[in-house]
């Protein structure tokens, strides 16, 4: 696995972030993807993946590249199969094995755990909500290699689940119109799934990348997440077959675990952010950053509050962890066992993780400059990616929600809502 370096930079193989250039489609993979053995294998996989990764997260984040070799290791590596059911092909790995995996990838870079997140959640759908036929078709995609970004998001809405996008159909053929924001993945996927109203409810539309009808703006602005590309779609009168509308179940009213699905892959991007902010820290710390004036030490790494406040970060970081595998195995029962009991638990669970996940993601990329010291602010070292991904990624779900439902749960039995924002 190689790595770009900054004078390798050729702007029209590796097209920037916010660029008014158009970024054509990508080429559909020649070869099927790795199908994942076991969870052994998805860690092996995901770690070297984090490692290639990590190499050039700096310099893309600095120079706004979209990572397009990189994402196509990521999209072959197996790992955007994971869920897929064995009985389809897949490997039907748990939920907790989703949550390890993704976190270990964002370590090495979160914007390209990211743009699997909605590809992740997708499959989870399709296995719920979808026909047979549906399901072979779309599992079959993924199977190849095929990468589905979204086309989910609205901004002129009341609320996040206001969706203006309209689905009808003719004979044989679904006609979409409707405009989309923040739809991580579209710009470099193979396949844009749309949610979209109907007469019957909400679907989820699968338009090849270059359909008619179908204009991906590449106009991602953000400080954080950056090479996410999580810019515009618009949609204009896009046909495509029927059975590419897959009608989805109202979750208010059945029990499913989507919404804990969707909120675990969010809350191990945020996890992996801290760890890699740690690391960060502990390798600027002992190789950097000078010893305070009355500490008497020879190395800032030993300085007594440098060497507490990194065990406070670490602790945190395992507890949050911790919530992350139990979250999993929830989400799982919840999965197999779809009563209104599992599925709340994998909905306070991943709450719960939710929020320790945030929180020190937050408190680990501020702690890498006060340990670290004025020298770790400077361009060169690229660290303030991690305050800004950190940021700006905690913000996809408001976790002050997250403390409310898990306290009327605990508290008064109210089972919490199910959507996927919770």
């Amino acid at each position: 696995m190689g790595s770009l370096t900054e004078t390798q930079i050729d702007h029209t193989v590796h097209p920037r972030v916010n660029s008014a250039d158009p970024v054509p489609p990508r080429p559909r993979p020649a070869t099927p993807a790795h199908i994942l053995r076991d969870d052994a294998d998805a860690l092996a996989v995901a770690k070297a993946l984090a490692e290639d990764f990590a190499q050039g997260a700096a310099l893309r984040d600095r120079e706004g590249l979209l990572p397009l070799r990189e994402l196509d290791l990521y999209s072959q590596s197996g790992i955007w199969s994971l869920l897929v059911p064995a009985a389809y092909g897949g490997p039907g790995l748990s939920h907790a094995t989703l949550a390890k995996v993704i976190s270990i990838v964002a370590t090495g870079d979160p914007a390209l755990a990211q743009i699997a997140q909605n590809h992740l959640a997708i499959l989870s759908l399709v296995d719920l909500d979808a026909t047979e036929a549906q399901k072979k078709m779309v599992f079959d995609w993924a199977l190849r290699g095929l990468r589905f970004g979204n086309a989910f998001s609205e901004t002129g809405g009341k609320t996040v689940g206001d969706f203006q996008t309209r689905i009808v159909f003719e004979d044989d053929s679904a006609i979409v119109n409707g405009e989309k924001f923040y739809t991580t993945g579209a710009l470099l996927s193979h396949i844009v799934p749309i949610v979209a109203i109907g007469e019957a409810g909400a679907y989820i539309a699968f338009a090849d990348r270059d359909t008619p009808g179908l204009t991906i703006t590449n106009n991602w602005s953000s400080f954080g997440q950056r090479t996410t590309a999580s810019g515009s779609v618009k949609i204009e009168n896009l046909r495509l077959p029927r059975e590419r509308a897959v009608l989805l179940r109202d979750t208010s009213v059945t029990t499913s675990v989507q919404g804990p699905v969707s909120q675990i892959i969010q809350a191990a991007i945020d996890a992996g952010i801290a760890r890699a902010a740690i690391e960060d820290t502990i390798k600027f710390v002992k190789t950097q950053s000078r010893p305070w004036v009355d500490s008497g030490k020879e190395s800032a790494g030993e300085d007594p509050y440098t060497i507490a406040a990194i065990g406070d970060l670490k602790i945190r970081l395992h507890a949050a962890e911790a919530l992350l595998e139990i979250a999993g195995r929830a989400i799982d029962t919840g999965y197999h066992t779809p009563s209104l009991h599992n599925v709340s638990e994998a909905t306070i669970k991943t709450g719960e993780a939710k929020v320790l996940t945030t929180q020190i993601a937050i408190e680990a990329t501020n702690k890498l400059f006060e340990l670290a010291g004025t020298r770790s602010t400077l361009g060169q070292y690229g660290l303030d990616r991690h305050w800004r991904n950190a940021r700006v990624h905690t913000l996809h779900d408001p976790v002050r929600w997250k403390f409310f439902h898990v306290g009327n749960y605990y508290l008064n039995g109210t089972h919490p809502p199910r959507h996927p924002w919770n």
